[in-house]
């Protein structure tokens, strides 16, 4: 009745899972490929390779494993990129991160501390927390 099957191996290169706007999701997601978050989800994510999160995209989570990072939406939770984690100048981070790379534009939001790990050189990880307000927040600050 059952077969057992073998285990097909993903490309993580290639985006496989997509929750698409106006869905949400809840519960742990894990994939062997890339994924991209326009909807909403609840819930961890573990990924082997790329999690883009779009403007209109929203994540609560735990905890969000996976190869690159791209947050152009909101993201409340702790983040991992296992190599490069980018903020948009759209996005929004409120947890920790944790990155061998990190990119973070003008005009986003990061509330957290930031952990660089995975880098050439260990003794060079640092600890440090960031806040980056919208252009707008800025520049009243400044006056």
């Amino acid at each position: 009745m059952f077969k057992n099957k073998t285990a097909v191996k993903l490309d993580p290169n290639t985006t496989d899972t997509l929750v698409g706007e106006g869905s949400t999701f809840e519960g742990k997601i894990i994939s062997g490929a890339s994924i991209r978050i326009e909807g909403q989800v609840i819930g961890d994510i573990d990924c082997e390779g790329d999690v883009t999160v779009g403007e209109k995209g929203m994540i609560r989570s735990d905890t969000i494993i996976a190869r690159n990072i791209i947050i152009a939406g909101t993201v409340n939770g702790n983040v991992q990129a296992k190599q490069k984690l980018t903020i948009t100048a759209k996005g929004k981070l409120y947890g920790n991160l944790s990155a061998a790379s990190l990119s973070i534009e003008e005009g986003s939001v990061f509330e957290g501390t930031s952990r660089m790990e995975g880098a050439q050189n260990p003794s060079s990880a640092s600890v440090q927390t960031i806040k980056l307000a919208d252009k707008q927040s800025a520049a009243a600050a400044e006056k």
